[in-house]
């Protein structure tokens, strides 16, 4: 699966003033939103609290990779932030964020859920990767960068 069959333009956000990890969390659901694959935002963000409660999916170097699965999707959907200000996580490498990237996805599709977070994380690791996401002020671009990272990926 490409990560655009999964990220929506509408569900990307950059720059943002954000100043909590709720905060983050409830934005980000709320693009996901506009993807139009949500059945229930308020489970979907419940869901995504719960994990987060699990362990903090802070990963390290400035990002996050906030997930969960429900069947409150129609289909596995992302949303996308960068932020003007890092903000507090609870990293695991104790460091803030300031890049997160949301994934949502159906309870049944356990194998695809983990292999777009792989791609995801992948992707997230790469030090030119996060350069230019963090860069860019236009989403369209954001969309560019992630499609030329995949490619290379095969």
């Amino acid at each position: 699966m490409k990560l655009l069959e999964v990220l929506n333009p509408k569900s990307i956000a950059l720059k943002m003033d954000i100043n909590s990890k709720d905060e983050l969390l409830i934005k980000m659901v709320e693009l996901a939103e506009l993807s139009g694959k949500l059945l229930n935002k308020e489970d979907v963000l419940k869901e995504i609290i719960k994990r987060e409660k699990i362990m903090s999916t802070g990963i390290g170097k400035g990002i996050a990779l906030p997930h969960a699965k429900t069947n409150s999707v129609e289909d596995i959907v992302g949303a996308f932030v960068t932020l003007n200000n890092s903000i507090e996580f609870d990293s695991l490498d104790g460091s803030k964020v300031d890049v997160a990237f949301m994934i949502i996805g159906k309870e049944n599709n356990v194998g695809n859920h983990l292999r777009t977070l792989s791609k995801i994380s992948r992707l997230l690791n790469n030090d030119n990767f996060r350069h230019q996401i963090k860069t860019t002020n236009n989403p369209n671009d954001i969309i560019s960068i992630i499609t030329n990272f995949e490619n290379d990926m095969i």
